[in-house]
């Protein structure tokens, strides 16, 4: 098959060809075309807790679920998808890869869209606040051992954990060694703890500013620590509820180019209606007119109900931030930690990779999906 459309950075032409599921070949014509809609590879989201009525974690996960989650998200453009389990206990969490690693061996287009698994806990802060919504019977301290044992079980590619528990600096390298990289994230670690984590190999920081105290030191505080460490490359939640506009824009001046990407921290219930739900992982939930997704009786947000196109469009709206800029970091940076994870490099249009494509408007809309080189809208 072949596609077209224009480069959102350049403005050619560009005339893909694919044969099965690879990208063959790529023509390039400057000045040309300037009717077509843009040319993207597809969205890549590092961060999936669940989707369209499905989650990846809770007792009645299953390999069915994960490839339902992968159809319907590559209806909205994304077609690579990392699911997001959260603390919960070993069992559940091996549950859960294991119903990953079944659809991957089921279906051929969930082997092709989800690279590993991130597991989000159980290793975090257990204080009220950097804590979010995660079960706090199920919180505990690091253990490299514990994570050995879940990647016997399904494709494990990274572990979110807080450094601040003794010990930390020193199983966090065990963990990285064993090829599972660790992001920091849901903590209350002191600026000291962090550089420490960062020291002994921890690469990625989950969802920078959520996860924390509401109230923090100007300075220093552990915001300010993983911006400025060029180590580590950030998500950000870029919904509209969980970082305000400006600050979504000044955290992404300060990592710089190809050190943060766009997560959409999405749920079982995104995409639903406005209303009040019960749900198998934190219990009644709140989903409001404009999107906010909120614990019952609290201000806690419990995760999001949008999809990443929907984020790449708020950041277009809502920043200073170029189609070209917002693009890279929801396809090329993600991309790029999917290959350093171990995975297959996603987020180009390059020949030999795989043919992920979208077309889009200039606002982000999405208008064609093209996912292993199959059409899917």
């Amino acid at each position: 098959m072949r596609i077209e459309g224009l480069d959102p950075a350049t403005g050619d032409l560009l005339r893909v060809t694919c044969e099965g599921p690879v990208i063959t070949r790529v023509d390039r014509s400057p000045g040309a075309g300037a009717d077509l809609p843009y040319l993207t590879p597809g969205l890549v989201d590092l961060q999936v807790n669940g989707y369209g009525g499905t989650d990846v974690n809770g007792p009645d996960v299953s390999s069915e679920g994960i490839v339902r989650i992968t159809r319907s998200l590559a209806r909205v453009g994304v077609t690579t998808w990392v699911p997001t389990v959260v603390t919960a206990s070993e069992e559940q969490i091996v549950r859960s890869l294991r119903a990953v690693a079944a659809a991957r061996r089921e279906d051929a287009a969930t082997a092709g869209a989800v690279p590993f698994v991130h597991v989000e806990g159980p290793f975090l802060s257990d204080q009220d606040g950097p804590r979010g919504v995660h079960d706090r019977a199920q919180i505990r301290p690091v253990d490299a051992a514990e994570v050995a044992r879940w990647a016997e079980a399904g494709p494990l590619g990274y572990v979110t954990v807080s450094p601040h528990w003794e010990d930390s600096p020193a199983q966090i390298a065990r963990i990285v060694a064993s090829g599972v990289a660790v992001a920091i994230g849901h903590t209350h670690a002191s600026v000291e703890q962090i550089r420490a984590a960062v020291d002994a190999g921890a690469s990625l920081s989950t969802h920078l500013g959520n996860g924390i105290f509401a109230t923090l030191p100007r300075h220093p505080n552990p915001i300010w620590t993983q911006l400025a460490d060029d180590r580590l490359t950030c998500g950000l939640i870029a919904d509209g509820h969980h970082l305000p506009a400006e600050t979504l824009e000044v955290m992404i001046r300060a990592k710089g180019r190809g050190r943060a990407f766009l997560v959409s921290d999405s749920v079982e219930l995104a995409g639903s209606r406005p209303g009040t739900y019960r749900t198998a992982v934190g219990g009644e939930v709140e989903l409001s007119p404009d999107g906010r997704l909120s614990y019952v009786g609290t201000d806690l947000l419990a995760g999001a109900a949008v999809d990443l196109g929907h984020c790449v469009r708020f950041v277009l709206a809502h920043t200073s931030l170029s189609l070209p800029q917002v693009l890279e970091m929801a396809t090329v940076t993600p991309g790029r930690v999917v290959a350093e994870l171990g995975g297959a490099r996603r987020g180009t249009v390059q020949v030999g990779r795989r043919a992920d494509l979208l077309r889009l408007t200039a606002a982000g809309e999405v208008l064609d999906v093209v996912q292993g080189g199959t059409p899917v809208r």
